[in-house]
């Protein structure tokens, strides 16, 4: 009995870890919104234990703040912290492309049967991710575009520690994007939708090719944080 009470309990940490989680990348709760385990603990009808072990992952995920006095609140990401995590990502990114992805297209399309049936998996995520960025469908997009990232960076790499590290930034980025995207008149212009072109030249062997396809995902991305900051001074 004990060790399917710890299950359960574990089972309803990841849960609420999960949906609160999601929330914070739809943006329904804002950057700097507080609560307390106690309302969380009422609003999913569960015990506390659960709740604030969910909070504390958060918390270590960089998503929540921790106040001993006031309970926890939704991370503020700041405009320079979104162009550090870009900046992060465009020197890890550019060197796994260098060191990872072929210069010059294999002899066939996909050498390798395996990688070749994942890369279709991650072609498939990457079409609905720049369908919905084509449509402006956020909601849609962030998922499929977490888990495009995710899969095509241990497919690249095989290094855990950089896909995990480059999900995090993923992730981040977002949390600190929702608001501001929300609020775009023409938001589906700011929203990248070079997924497929990515790795098909992945799938060609084409090293140079994914890397113009990256750099100008960063070019764009740090052009978005400039039009931000410039947005923030003309206040």
């Amino acid at each position: 009995m004990p060790a399917s009470g710890a299950v359960t309990r574990n089972t309803l940490r990841r849960q609420i870890a999960d949906a609160l989680r999601d929330e914070v990348l739809a943006g329904r709760l804002q950057p700097g919104e507080e609560f307390t385990v106690r309302q969380i603990a009422e609003q999913y009808g569960v015990s506390a234990t659960p709740v604030r072990e969910a909070l504390v992952d958060l918390c270590a995920q960089g998503l929540l703040d921790s106040d001993q006095h006031r309970g926890f609140r939704v991370h503020a990401f700041t405009v320079a912290d979104y162009r550090d995590m870009v900046e992060a990502r465009m020197l890890v990114v550019d060197g796994i492309f260098r060191r990872h992805v072929p210069r010059t297209p294999p002899v066939s399309p996909v050498p390798d049967v395996g990688l070749g049936v994942a890369l279709v998996s991650v072609r498939r995520r990457g079409e609905a991710a720049a369908r919905a960025a084509r449509a402006g469908d956020l909601d849609v997009l962030i998922g499929y575009d977490i888990r495009y990232w995710r899969e095509l960076a241990r497919l690249i790499s095989s290094n855990e520690h950089i896909a995990d590290f480059l999900h995090r930034l993923r992730v981040h980025a977002w949390v600190f994007s929702v608001p501001y995207l929300r609020a775009e008149r023409e938001m589906h212009g700011w929203l990248w939708a070079g997924h497929v072109e990515l790795v098909d030249a992945i799938t060609r062997g084409d090293g140079e090719a994914a890397l113009t396809v990256v750099r100008e995902y960063n070019a764009h991305s740090l052009e978005w944080a400039d039009r931000l900051e410039a947005r923030a001074r003309a206040r």
